[in-house]
């Protein structure tokens, strides 16, 4: 982040950059040469943790260039509201939308391959509004767009995924944190579901190596992992708001691994808690070292 940038995002009250071994306090401009692996922001304001995060990564022109298409990936499965945190918040996806926008993207478009009704989810869930008034192409998934591509993974040779993630310039991937009763949690890789067809059942049997499998083909340019409430049981639909627990925070990335072993730290739990997370590492996807990763901390 230089100078501009920094100045730009006057409402930073403090930053820290975490290296290995220990936290560096820093005051007035922001020095570190080496960008930071994840960036992690604190606040009240969805809209403005989000842009915090990525300002703290470089900022969104960094991904996203003028004349790209962008497909904007959020978690848009159950027929909750946003106070349920069964789905992504939907002004930390707007936030995202508007962003690429100001980048100069040409086209972002949002669609997810809902588990519930995708009439009454996109609307319950809030995202067809704020998706809409950011600008955004909020569309529900079209069957016909699933091809049949070879993945030679872990577990799964080949798949039919949605071809507009595939085909788009950038991808963004927006999953929320949350609780699932067969991975332990669902973060950024297992939000990669949402892109493949057929009948997603069958990979719940080898599900930690099929995630890995998936997401070595879709590789996002950017992963910005919603914490603002995140889903602590009965995951992954939730119901109960005894269930949600408000954070507050946004975790941003570029490392699939990366971000979801830091996501499990919000729950009490390490990356190696998590078989996906492991498998991701052992096959070179990502890295689940968290204390050899730069962590840019914002608080606004």
């Amino acid at each position: 982040m230089n100078r501009r940038d920094f100045l730009k995002t006057a409402v930073v009250t403090g930053i820290s950059l975490a290296v290995p071994g220990s936290e560096n306090p820093l005051t007035g401009i922001l020095e570190a040469a080496e960008t930071a692996d994840l960036a992690v922001a604190h606040g009240v304001s969805p809209a403005g943790i989000t842009k915090a995060a990525i300002d703290g990564l470089g900022g969104m022109r960094r991904f996203i260039s003028r004349g790209d298409v962008v497909v904007v990936k959020p978690n848009i499965g159950w027929d909750r509201t946003p106070e349920y945190a069964a789905t992504t918040n939907p002004e930390v996806v707007s936030t995202i939308v508007k962003l690429c926008y100001n980048a100069g993207a040409k086209k972002v478009k949002v669609f997810d391959r809902s588990v519930a009704d995708p009439r009454r989810t996109y609307k319950q869930s809030g995202l067809l509004d704020a998706v809409s008034s950011a600008g955004g192409d909020i569309s529900y998934v079209d069957e016909r767009k699933f091809r049949e591509m070879k993945l030679h993974g872990l577990a799964i040779s080949s798949w039919p995924i949605y071809t507009e993630v595939i085909e788009a310039d950038k991808i963004i991937n927006v999953p929320i944190a949350k609780n699932h009763g067969l991975s332990i949690l669902t973060l950024g890789m297992k939000n990669w579901m949402g892109m493949m067809g057929g009948s997603r059942g069958r990979i719940h049997q080898k599900i930690d190596k099929s995630l890995v499998d998936v997401s070595m083909l879709i590789k996002p340019n950017l992963i910005v992992l919603d914490a603002v409430r995140i889903l602590t049981a009965n995951g992954p639909q939730g119901g109960n708001l005894a269930d949600v627990r408000q954070l507050n925070t946004i975790v941003a990335g570029t490392d699939q691994v990366a971000v979801d072993a830091y996501g499990a730290t919000l729950f009490g739990l390490k990356g190696s808690d998590l078989g996906y997370v492991v498998a991701g590492h052992e096959a070179g996807l990502g890295s689940m070292n968290l204390t050899k990763l730069r962590i840019r901390k914002i608080n606004i």
